[in-house]
């Protein structure tokens, strides 16, 4: 569904010079300077996948997103989506994508957003009775009801995200690109935002690419996540083996009755307490389920959690690893 093959973007920045000399000087005499936005980028992305595509900022992420939509074109390098080129087929590209840019709005701000929702109807041409059935489904898996009446500038943060994420998909789109989706919402408005992706991914097999520096977004949606820094594509993986690969020794914290001074190969007492104990895992060696195994044989085990590697420890993880 989406191809993306050796795309560069650069970009030609005029130089500023804080002294008042030089700045006035280049006023008549400007120099540039290239960045590369984009370098030889490629991966490609099945219909129906939910992928995170994450950087720090200045990455490319949102030039990625930009390029994908159409809104710019690449220097060289292919870029294919639903059998289009983005920016030569715009006009039809653009009825099958929905996008949300967390800091720009696409809603009118000075009328209801019911009244955003109908010109976008126009826009995209979207059937009565589609447009009918959307609406009715969004605001109810959205709970936007009633805060559709109500003018853009008088909601909140978290109602105009929802409205937002509601306003790009009410003509169908098969792709949702979302960009820093829940940037500044609360906790709730964050878990409404993220089952409703969930629950059009997998009732309508819509593909999400989500660019986010949140990661309990990337753990809420997505399996895959790829990895871009100085314009480059990193690592494409899955986020499980990752996970596995930065957790080596995991810990097992368990209340117990018995006694567990020695066990197997693998498996380590790092603290231990009355009815207590801390015991690290090698996953090298062991798994985890075969240590709880091992110890439910041992002792009564009364309660137990596992303290694995948190995403969040995977991604600064990852950006230490590629120096970025």
């Amino acid at each position: 569904m989406i191809e993306m093959k050796g795309i560069s973007k650069t970009f030609k920045v005029s130089k500023r010079s804080p002294r008042l000399g030089k700045a006035i000087k280049s006023l008549f005499n400007r120099e540039y300077q290239e960045i590369v936005a984009l370098d030889d980028v490629s991966f490609n992305i099945n219909e129906g996948d939910m992928v995170g595509y994450i950087g720090p900022n200045g990455a490319g992420k949102s030039t990625t997103i930009k390029i994908m939509s159409g809104i710019l074109y690449p220097d060289k390098g292919q870029c294919i989506i639903n059998g289009r080129v983005p920016w030569t087929d715009r006009i039809n590209h653009v009825k099958d994508i929905g996008v949300v840019f967390g800091q720009r709005s696409q809603l009118w701000w000075d009328v209801p957003v019911a009244d955003s929702f109908e010109l976008l109807k126009d826009i995209y041409k979207v059937p009565d009775a589609k447009f009918k059935s959307n609406l009715n489904m969004l605001s109810e898996l959205l709970n936007i009801g009633e805060i559709i009446k109500v003018p853009t500038r008088q909601l909140s943060l978290g109602q105009r995200m929802r409205c937002e994420i509601a306003a790009s998909l009410i003509h169908s789109p098969k792709i949702l690109f979302l960009d820093e989706p829940t940037i500044g919402l609360d906790a709730v408005s964050k878990i409404a935002v993220r089952d409703f992706i969930k629950t059009i991914n997998k009732e309508n097999k819509t593909t999400v690419i989500l660019t986010t520096h949140d990661t309990q977004d990337i753990e809420a949606l997505t399996k895959r996540i790829i990895l871009i820094g100085r314009g480059k594509v990193l690592l494409d993986g899955n986020l499980d083996e990752l996970k596995h690969r930065f957790n080596k020794a995991p810990t097992i914290t368990i209340e117990y009755v018995g006694d567990i001074d020695k066990l197997q190969q693998g498996m380590c007492i790092i603290e231990k307490y009355t009815g207590r104990a801390v015991i690290s895992i090698n996953t090298e060696m062991i798994s985890i389920s075969s240590a709880i195994s091992y110890l439910a044989q041992k002792v009564e085990i009364k309660d137990f959690s596992v303290n694995s590697v948190t995403t969040d420890e995977v991604v600064v993880g990852l950006y230490k690893e590629y120096k970025i």
